[in-house]
């Protein structure tokens, strides 16, 4: 059974960096990261083609978050900066095996993680 395992996520001052990592036991089409706070809808972050490397990123976090594997395409990365109080939230890594879609469309993922949590204080 394909699993995902998150972690990574702890409790920072803005301006501040975190690296989440999330072991990925199977490869797929695409990976990628969500995050849910409080209140809100779980939204796409992140997203790297495992094949390509390609990578695409929500408006919200571009030029401060980067999405990444190693070589073994087994790890999955999400290094933070610049962390602002609005990206205080659980953060998923979820693996995309359906194709055809836009990357940020959360039913093209179908294996998700249970979560780590990243808060950011001002």
């Amino acid at each position: 059974q394909v699993q995902l395992v998150e972690s990574g996520g702890d409790s920072v001052q803005a301006g501040g960096s975190l690296r989440l990592s999330c072991a990925s036991y199977g490869l797929h089409f695409g990976m990628g990261w969500f995050r849910q706070a409080p209140g809100n809808d779980r939204e796409a972050v992140a997203h790297i083609y495992t094949k390509s490397g390609h990578t695409a990123y929500a408006d919200s976090v571009k030029g401060r978050f980067t999405v990444s594997l190693d070589d073994a395409k087994t790890t999955l990365y999400l290094q933070m900066n610049n962390l602002k109080p609005e990206d205080t939230a659980m953060y998923y890594c979820a693996a995309r095996t359906l194709t055809g879609g836009l990357w940020y469309d959360r039913s093209q993922y179908t294996i998700w993680g249970q979560g780590t949590q990243v808060t950011v204080s001002s």
